[in-house]
């Protein structure tokens, strides 16, 4: 199949994929596509949310309509490296087997993933970038499509253990949930209060899911919205003499390089379920908050002043 007519495709299935979702989500239609594009790119989503706005429900159902494996593992303080990874044990014929751990499966949502201590949260990054863990000095493969979709609670930061820049890096997007309309909050009511139970029908394979990923690496992007996307993410940076002072007077950070890599592959992606065989700038802008939302750090003027990260991406826009 061509690139062209793999594309064509892709924004059927999109569709389809999306019609499936909505039997059992109501609303929540951006959240819903960011996650779709970090999928179709393999890259990880961390969605930040209050509690009972059915973050864990949307993974599953995603999960069930892409057709892959699906694992939740709710962190807690008490949680430890082998809990997510698997360990060691002694068999009957005295020889170690290994016992894998909820992290071997396609897509992990990592429930309240600050609720953990560094030490477990840190076991997740091999898994996140390099797709294997390594136990007792063995590395072992993950299986491909391989996605982290973290959950994080804003409200409660008592007894949270904050995840540290470098691992935040590794999430693609950082998507907010907000709360529903009043009119889509009467028809979750209506839906979850009633005799009713909706099937799931899975529209992809695994290997649909890789093919769309390669897809997506293979689209031409112009030099232009390249350039665009690079010097956007090198306007968050106050430390460079070109930073400006809106820039120096409200944030400490600005984005990495890798801000810049997912710009590109996240506008690719967006290009290619709207039928575009190249991105443009339109899909970088598309792209741009959940991207940089969790990369840029605000310093304590900002805070005093009320300043969103939003706000400040929007001013660089």
């Amino acid at each position: 199949m061509s690139d062209v007519a793999a594309i064509e495709r892709l924004v059927i299935k999109h569709a389809e994929l999306k019609k499936e979702i909505a039997k059992i989500i109501v609303g929540q239609d951006e959240v819903i596509e960011q996650i779709l594009l970090s999928i179709y790119t393999g890259g990880h989503s961390l969605l930040i949310g209050v509690p009972g706005l059915a973050k864990t429900l949307m993974v599953n159902t995603i999960a069930q309509a892409i057709g892959l494996d699906f694992k939740r593992i709710q962190f807690t303080p008490d949680l430890m490296p082998s809990d997510i990874l698997g360990s060691e044990v002694l068999d009957q014929n005295r020889n170690f087997k290994f016992i894998k751990g909820p992290i071997f499966s396609n897509i992990i949502l990592a429930d309240e993933i600050n609720r953990t201590p560094p030490k477990t949260q840190a076991a997740l990054l091999e898994a996140m970038q390099e797709r294997a863990v390594t136990i007792a000095g063995h590395q072992h493969k993950l299986d491909l499509p391989y996605f982290v979709l973290a959950t994080q609670n804003p409200i409660e930061q008592e007894g949270t253990y904050p995840l540290p820049e470098a691992q935040l890096d590794r999430f693609m997007f950082a998507i907010e949930l907000k709360y529903p309309s009043i009119a889509e909050e009467i028809l979750v009511v209506k839906n979850t209060t009633a005799d009713r139970n909706q099937a799931i029908n899975p529209l992809f394979s695994a290997q649909d899911i890789i093919d769309i990923q390669d897809l997506v690496r293979r689209i031409p992007v112009a030099d232009n919205v390249v350039e665009y996307a690079v010097k956007l993410v090198n306007s968050t940076r106050p430390n460079l003499d070109s930073a400006s002072d809106y820039v120096k007077q409200y944030l400490d950070w600005g984005a990495g390089p890798r801000a810049s890599q997912n710009l590109i592959l996240g506008a690719k992606a967006n290009a290619a379920i709207q039928g575009k065989f190249s991105p443009d700038i339109e899909d970088v802008h598309a792209v741009v908050k959940g991207i940089l939302r969790h990369r840029i750090i605000k310093n304590y003027k900002a805070e005093a002043e009320g300043i969103s990260e939003e706000d400040i991406i929007n001013k660089l826009l």
